[in-house]
Formats: C-alpha cells, structure tokens, sequence
C-alpha cells in the first residue's frame, strides 16, 4: 500500500510542513513587520517536497554542517522557484526578505527532519507506518496547539504598544515604532495605572485570590483528609455529592445571592466576594486533595497514632509535607478560578474603588476608551499568573509520587 512507502511519508511531510509553515511566517510578517506579502505556497511545497525525498535517501547521521546545508539548499530550491521573488512582490529590502525565507526554511527542514529521522525510502513495517503517522500528527497538532495559544497573547501584547492613529490606519500592522522612545511605546500601561486605577484593581484581586486559597485550603485540607482515612456513616454519599456542589452553575447562585446580600449589606464589598468565592472553590479542591490523601501509605497513620500524635499532628506533620505538590496545584488552581472571577464581581460591585481587576477590564470594553488600553489591561491581567505558575512550575513536576514509608 502507498502510504507505507518511505517515499510517500516523505512527500507527505513536505507538502504539509512546507505550506504550513509558509502560511504562519507570511501571516506573522504581514502583521509584526507591516509588510504587504503574497501567500506564495506553492514554490515552498514543492521545495519542501524536493528536500524531503533528498533527506530519505541520504544518511540519517547529520551533524550542525549537514544541517546548515540542508537549511540552505531548501533556501536555494525556494529563490530557484520562485526565479529570485519568493512573494511576487517587488522589494527594494532584499535583506528583509532573505532572513524571513531563511527562517522559513529553517522551521521546514527541522520539521521534515524530526519526521524522517526513523524513516528509509523503502516499504514500512506496520509498526513503523503506525509510528510514523502518529508521531507526525501529534507533533503538528502539538505545534498547532501551541501557536493556537500563543498568537493570540502575541497580537495583544503588540496591539498594547502601538497608539491609537496607528491602530486607525492599520489595524493590522502590529509592527512597532521605536522613534519616539520607550515612554511613548508602553504609554498604554502607563495611563492605566495613572488614570483608570489599574494599580487598585490589581491590588483588591491579589488580596481577594489569597484570602481565597487561604480559606479553602483550610477548610479542604482537613476535609479530604477525613474523607481518605477516616471512617463515618454517609462517608460514601457525601463524598460523591462534593463534587457536584462545584458542578452548579454560577449563574444560578447569583441572583439569589445578589438578593441576600444586598439585605445584610454585603454586596457592594469584597468581604462577600470572600465568602462567596471560597464556597465555590472548597468542593473541588475536596475532591481534588482526598484523591492524594488516598495515595499515602495508611502505615504512615498507623506509625503516627502508636507514638502519641493526634489527628491534628498527623495532618500538619506528615500529610501535608508528603502532599506539597498537590496542595500547591490547588493553591495555584484556587488562586486562578478567583483571580479570573468575573460574574459574582460584576454583579456585587458597584463602587470602582473596590472593583476587581477582572472587574475593571471591562470598563476598558467601550468606544471612548481606546482598544489599546483594553489590550494593556488583559495583558496586566494574565502576566502576574504567568510569573506565578512558572514560579511554581518546580514544585508541580516534582515529588508527584504517592505517599510511602520510610524506613
């Protein structure tokens, strides 16, 4: 069968990889570059087919010269194909145009080479075809899935830093202007802080997020510890009903909520946002600790109890020691779920000064604020749990084993 050719898989991994990359480096030039370029796939494909079927035939151990070369002849077949004009445009910066095919290519050939590397120009076993084609559909689908995530945050950050004649003339030229200095370039961020009281908003989140794992650590700590190790009447029951306490859509709580509140003088504060926000993250993080509670040695508690120390100790001297990595991914997780809160925010704050930063973005959302204020504010908003889960990266991919005894 044709698809488990060498030479097929080697031509399939050309066409794809050299249209799909042409496609995100024009894309990505057209808006971080200004440039008017033309969506010249064809020549790339077809250079890309042509380094594919060398690469099958060629011997596998390539070192960094190999590679150079191999970068360079797919930079030569595409200035070859497209006769010295590879966007059929007319450019007078040659230079510019040489290094946006030169990276190009650069993506194409690593791709084809991570794909082939394994792969001979003869017939494939079935245990290579399956290898093959999954190894290649999850790395494109790998790659897809981080560009899907990471071009969106890229055109926020860049339309944060350009300023409201630009964006009016071109919405789609992100490219950035460093001529009136650096000041100018982040003015954005700047306004915000000054005129729009960002520095409040991020100040009422950060304490509002902290109380808030604060609270449902204490509480789910203790309670996914009873749930794993003790034993009670309906233990079963409420065990499985925790979890669809946190299944009940905000939206259903609000309104209620809204007119409790506003009785006992709670809506327009951030001590009801405390209270409501530790009520809708304690089930999950419950059902989340009680299945790593369950994971410890049941040795340990035995030990523990035999040399005098109280449930209490157990939990705060053995448990929680043994659980770091676990209590710090629902400590991380709590902090984002009231971070990003924004429904019981919107309904429940009226006053600016106690708004949320969630809260405040969306004042940004309107024709007399300009778009760019609105970018600097998302990206105000996502950059401090960015820098707090990269912090916390270590802890999170670390001591994932369960529980043991040691001797």
């Amino acid at each position: 069968m044709f698809w488990k050719n060498g030479i097929f898989c080697s031509a399939l991994v050309g066409f794809i990889w050299g249209g799909f990359w042409q496609i995100i480096f024009t894309v990505l030039s057209i808006l971080t570059l200004g440039l008017t370029l033309s969506l010249e796939l064809l020549p790339f494909i077809i250079s890309s087919i042509l380094i594919a079927l060398i690469f099958i035939f060629l011997n596998k151990k390539i070192n960094i010269r190999k590679h150079v070369s191999m970068i360079l002849l797919t930079v030569s077949l595409i200035y070859i194909s497209t006769i010295g004009d590879p966007y059929n445009r007319d450019y007078n910066n040659f230079f510019v145009i040489f290094i946006l095919v030169t990276i190009t290519s650069t993506f194409i050939w690593l791709s084809i080479y991570f794909s082939l590397k394994n792969i001979s120009a003869k017939n494939l076993t079935r245990h290579q075809t399956e290898k093959f084609y999954l190894n290649f559909l999850w790395g494109l689908g790998l790659i897809s899935l981080i560009l899907i995530t990471i071009i969106p945050f890229y055109l926020m950050v860049m339309t944060s830093l350009k300023n409201q004649q630009s964006l009016i003339l071109n919405p789609l030229d992100l490219s950035l202007d460093f001529s009136n200095g650096f000041q100018n370039l982040f003015n954005s961020y700047i306004e915000l802080f000054t005129s729009y009281n960002f520095h409040i908003y991020l100040s009422n989140s950060f304490l509002i997020s902290v109380i808030t794992v604060i609270i449902t650590l204490m509480f789910s700590i203790p309670g996914a510890y009873a749930l794993a190790r003790l034993r009670f009447s309906g233990k079963k029951w409420f065990s499985g009903s925790v979890i669809l306490i946190y299944l009940i859509p905000s939206i259903v709580l609000v309104i209620p909520l809204y007119a409790v509140f506003s009785q006992l003088g709670l809506r327009n504060s951030l001590i009801g946002l405390i209270i409501v926000y530790p009520a809708t993250t304690i089930p999950v993080a419950l059902y989340m600790l009680r299945g790593y509670f369950s994971t410890l040695s049941s040795e340990l508690d035995d030990a523990a109890i035999m040399d005098g120390l109280s449930r209490f100790q157990i939990i705060t001297k053995i448990a929680m020691p043994l659980s770091k990595p676990a209590l710090v991914s629902v400590a991380l997780y709590v902090f984002m779920i009231a971070w990003n809160e924004f429904l019981f925010a919107f309904m429940f704050l009226d006053d600016p000064h106690l708004f949320t930063l969630s809260r405040g973005v969306i004042t940004l959302n309107s024709s007399e604020v300009p778009q760019q204020h609105l970018m600097a504010g998302a990206v105000i908003a996502t950059i401090p749990v960015m820098i707090i889960f990269i912090y916390l990266e270590k802890f999170l991919i670390s001591g994932l084993s369960s529980g043991s005894v040691k001797g």
